[in-house]
């Protein structure tokens, strides 16, 4: 398929934690990637901000929470992910930019200690200039700041009295849906086609969303293809990688 003009995300990792707002906005993409990583034997955690509860019109957000909770954990088996969850405190569509929301994602990066982040676009424009999700956007900005903060013992001190100490491993954060990615992951197959079923596994979700929804064949297929020319590949998941650590020798000693 000719050159490629990004380089493959890095795969020599064995730790991810995946964070996103609400169950399904990981499932869209980047799920295809971590069906890839699992297969060779990585470990991948979700962490989900909310339970989504407000993202079904016709059910009342007591019922929808809990059943988006148990399409997300279906979803997340879809792409071998056995470890899902779900923070208290934060509402859907209300998520707080701020210390309270940091900390709990810095308290699970400490618990975890993943040498890679996955996260959210938190620009206003995400892939193909859609307008992007006030939740989203918090989140994301909040997963890459509290990567750093992760590893500051005088940031967030109180977690050390929950045994948690500070973890400086986390090497980069890659950020999906971004219209303006600097790696990619190659999905073609096995990958797109569990990626696929782990969004199918929100039917209850998508058919609350009415005649206009996204069907995930279609939709996942035809983002794929999208991404795959930009790596040489047919198929392919897009990030914007934020490196917090050098890879090898700084360059003033290179």
């Amino acid at each position: 398929m000719g050159g490629s003009a990004l380089p493959p995300l890095p795969e020599d990792w064995e730790r991810c934690l995946a964070v996103a707002s609400h169950p399904d906005d990981i499932e869209y993409g980047a799920a295809s990637a971590v069906a890839r990583w699992t297969a060779q034997g990585k470990q991948v955690t979700y962490l989900l901000v909310t339970r989504g509860e407000a993202g079904i019109d016709g059910l009342h957000p007591d019922e929808a929470g809990p059943l988006r909770e148990a399409e997300e954990r279906a979803g997340a088996r879809e792409v071998g992910v056995a470890t899902v969850e779900f923070l208290d405190g934060h509402r859907d569509g209300m998520i707080e930019e701020g210390p309270a929301l940091r900390r709990d994602i810095v308290r699970a990066i400490r618990r975890h200690r993943p040498e890679v982040v996955v996260t959210g676009a938190y620009t206003v424009r995400m892939i193909a200039g859609v307008v992007n999700q006030a939740d989203h956007r918090v989140v994301g900005l909040a997963t890459l700041d509290a990567a750093r903060d992760a590893g500051n013992r005088w940031i967030f001190p109180e977690l050390a009295e929950e045994g948690l100490e500070p973890w400086g491993g986390v090497r980069f954060v890659a950020v999906a849906g971004t219209d303006r990615p600097t790696h990619g992951v190659d999905i073609t197959g096995e990958p797109l086609e569990r990626g696929i079923a782990s969004l199918a596994a929100h039917a209850e979700y998508t058919k609350g969303l009415g005649a206009g929804a996204f069907e995930p064949r279609p939709f996942l297929t035809w983002a794929a293809r999208l991404g795959g020319p930009a790596l040489g590949v047919e198929a392919a998941v897009l990030f914007d990688v934020h490196q917090l650590a050098f890879d090898g020798p700084p360059p003033w000693e290179q």
